[in-house]
């Protein structure tokens, strides 16, 4: 068990996604930053979809009564175990009694917290994952509180593997660092409904995430999209990752999140590769969006999900050659 002394400043059990209830009105949801979710899940022993904690901003500060082995992954927080420096995307076990403190972050936006075993919170619509509009899954479908004890799953093992040199840190540091984020996104459906200048504005622009922010949305903050004429639009798919443009002409990029379907022209649809760049954005960051073409966006996923199993696998064997 976790015992949590303090939450942060919104720190929710998130897995891998809740997938099957779209046409419900569910979304997916999940870990905003899955490449940082998925290592930080590998570096633990875990098989890869056990829930972990995402913190946002300011992390918890968590007190173990168990053994276990914990990571934390993604932006820069500042950690300590006991007070002593806790280094980041380096598994480290931990004894009953031990403290962990993860701090205010200094690039980046969010961590993810493993744990050997996983938060062993209750499934709700096969995920553990917190959805805080619904008050649905996670710990009372609710960011972590004083006073929440956390249960954990089984381990599949203890010991921790000599440090680990897959180069995580230098990769992740090449996605959190720098106010500016540079975003490739293929042009949406409703794209060339947009007049020639909006378009150009779009691309070249940079937009400020505003504090009007959070896990179902970005609200940008540039200049104003305009389309040719105004048109009134049925509610139409959007995902995690969709650019809409509502009447105030001010992009808003949905989040893992956001509602299945809006109303809204959808101008572009940032590429996958770049959603966990995107998720590690924090207000007052510039967002550049970038074009590419549909089957580069693919392409440049496939490589990343490649090298993203490599890492994975190469994790696994340390941890197997441990057991």
């Amino acid at each position: 068990m976790i015992e949590v002394i303090d939450g942060g400043f919104f720190t929710t059990a998130q897995d891998g996604g809740r997938f099957g209830y779209r046409h419900a009105g569910v979304p997916v949801g999940g870990a905003m930053d899955r490449w940082a979710y998925r290592l930080a899940n590998a570096l633990v022993g875990n098989n890869g979809d056990e829930a972990v904690l995402e913190a946002t901003m300011a992390g918890p500060t968590l007190r173990f009564h168990v053994e276990a082995v914990v990571a934390v992954c993604g932006g820069d927080f500042p950690c300590a175990l006991n007070g002593r420096p806790f280094a980041l995307w380096k598994p480290m076990a931990v004894e009953p009694g031990d403290v962990l403190e993860v701090g205010v972050c200094r690039t980046g936006f969010r961590a993810y917290i493993a744990v050997s075993g996983g938060i062993d919170v209750p499934p709700v619509m096969g995920s553990r994952s917190t959805y805080v509009p619904a008050q649905l899954g996670g710990f009372a479908g609710r960011p972590l509180r004083c006073g929440d004890a956390l249960p954990l799953g089984a381990a599949h093992g203890r010991r921790v593997a000599e440090p680990l040199r897959w180069g995580l840190a230098s990769a992740a540091r090449r996605y959190i660092s720098g106010k500016m984020k540079t975003v490739r996104a293929v042009p949406g459906p409703e794209y060339d409904e947009f007049t020639p200048e909006s378009r150009r504005q779009f691309f070249a622009a940079r937009y400020e995430v505003t504090p009007q922010s959070d896990r179902i949305g970005y609200r940008l903050s540039g200049p104003a999209l305009a389309l040719v004429r105004e048109r009134e639009m049925v509610s139409e798919a959007v995902v995690f990752g969709t650019v809409q443009v509502p009447a105030s002409g001010q992009p808003i990029v949905l989040m893992a999140d956001s509602q299945t379907s809006g109303g809204y022209p959808r101008i572009a649809q940032v590429a996958a590769v770049d959603l966990p760049i995107l998720a590690q954005a924090r207000p007052g960051d510039l967002i550049q969006f970038q074009p590419i073409r549909p089957e580069e966006a693919a392409r440049l996923y496939t490589e990343q999900e490649r090298q993203l199993a490599g890492w994975i696998s190469a994790i696994r064997r340390q941890w197997e050659g441990e057991r």
